[in-house]
């Protein structure tokens, strides 16, 4: 029986909608306890986001569920003193506490870092937030797109007829909540050796910047601005999308010898010695006159038969696939990087898992996402509160 990387961690994760509860996904994955803490009324908001009404009405919107197997649900008014005082007795056992509050939130609470690191001097602590904890911008709301226009993300998509142009889903959140994933584990590492936690400010402004890096470093070493390219690759040519008879393909020829198997599939020879490609960087400025003396050849054939003539000749290629038919695809399945996962009350539901595959400590879904609250007498009990307590803290509206 494989063991898992986090068995015995307990994370308290108070984060709500996305960046916060995708990066203690990875956690619960990995085989972390992790405990979503929630308001007693109607929990994490996406509980209520998502396309379906009657999943929305019962507080299991898509949103929420593509992002909370593993999880254990408890409610908890951490406004109300007692609710703050049984927080305090989980965050003695615990090992990590994420939270996705604006920075000021938890101190106002009077359950900040300083107030907790007390109680338990091995707790890591992770604040994700859209600016940070500091810095003039600190304390402004952020949602992802915010985040993508400011990041200059949505200034180098799209092309000259549509830009500013946002990505199709959530990414600065995405990529906010594995940085802090990421995090976590490296300060759990540290704890490992130092015996000491300690906290994380994690910023999803900082965290979306860095994957722009080719492009940034264009601008900040080469000194240029970024071109808008909409679908070609800027690192080389042909490198981008290209018609065909049924629609569209992606050719990356990105060194010399690709450029030329593509002349020799598409039976064009003659633009290998074309002084206008003969060399990539020449290439590179005259794509738009490269394009259609391909296109011309493309459009001859359907889009499977090019992807397998050209990648037979290792040249990388591919069709364009709806999200549908990507999420069907022979290689998605035969990763396993959707699992289906009975849950009560919905039947069973395509979710995704961990997609880093471990030798020796697989992550896996053992859990269905949590109905809100499922889980607050188990956990509660863990810390002394008996089913008498519990009754009068409902009463009371604390869970």
């Amino acid at each position: 029986m494989s063991r898992s990387i986090l068995s015995g961690v307990r994370v308290l994760d108070l984060t709500n909608v996305l960046a916060g509860p995708f990066a203690t996904l990875h956690l619960a994955l990995l085989g972390a306890e992790v405990i979503k803490i929630e308001n007693p009324k109607d929990g994490d908001l996406a509980r209520k986001l998502g396309i379906v009404p009657e999943l929305n009405e019962q507080l299991m919107g898509t949103s929420f569920l593509a992002q909370n197997a593993n999880k254990k649900s408890v409610t908890l008014n951490t406004k109300s003193p007692e609710g703050k005082e049984i927080f305090k007795k989980l965050v003695k056992d615990a090992d990590v506490v994420v939270e996705n509050f604006r920075p000021d939130v938890m101190g106002r609470l009077g359950l900040g870092y300083p107030v907790l690191r007390e109680i338990n001097p091995r707790l890591v602590y992770c604040a994700i937030s859209g600016f940070g904890q500091t810095g003039p911008d600190a304390f402004k709301p952020a949602y992802d797109q915010i985040i993508q226009g400011l990041s200059g993300e949505m200034s180098v998509n799209g092309d000259e007829r549509l830009s500013p142009l946002r990505a199709g889903f959530p990414v600065c959140d995405t990529v906010g909540g594995l940085n802090a994933a990421f995090a976590i584990m490296a300060a759990l590492y540290d704890r490992e050796r130092s015996g000491e936690g300690q906290f994380i400010d994690v910023a999803m402004l900082d965290s979306i910047m860095p994957l722009m890096g080719w492009v940034a470093a264009n601008l900040l070493i080469g000194k240029q601005q970024p071109v808008l390219m909409g679908n070609d690759n800027f690192t080389a040519a042909p490198s981008g999308t290209f018609k065909t008879q049924d629609g569209y393909i992606n050719i990356a020829a990105n060194k010399q010898e690709q450029w030329e198997s593509v002349c020799d599939v598409l039976g064009t020879p003659e633009l290998k010695m074309d002084p206008r490609f003969e060399k990539r960087d020449i290439r590179k400025k005259n794509r738009r006159e490269l394009t259609p003396l391909l296109e011309v050849r493309l459009v001859e054939r359907p889009t499977k038969e090019w992807v397998d003539l050209l990648n037979a000749k290792d040249v990388p290629s591919g069709e364009i696939l709806n999200l549908e038919d990507a999420l069907k695809q022979p290689q998605i399945r035969h990763r396993q990087t959707l699992k289906e996962v009975p849950v009560e009350g919905l039947g069973t539901l395509p979710l995704f898992g961990l997609t880093a595959k471990f030798e020796k400590t697989p992550g896996d879904i053992t859990a269905p996402p949590p109905r809100l609250s499922a889980h607050t007498a188990e956990v509660l009990a863990s810390v002394g509160v008996t089913p008498e307590d519990l009754a009068i803290l409902k009463s009371k509206g604390i869970i």
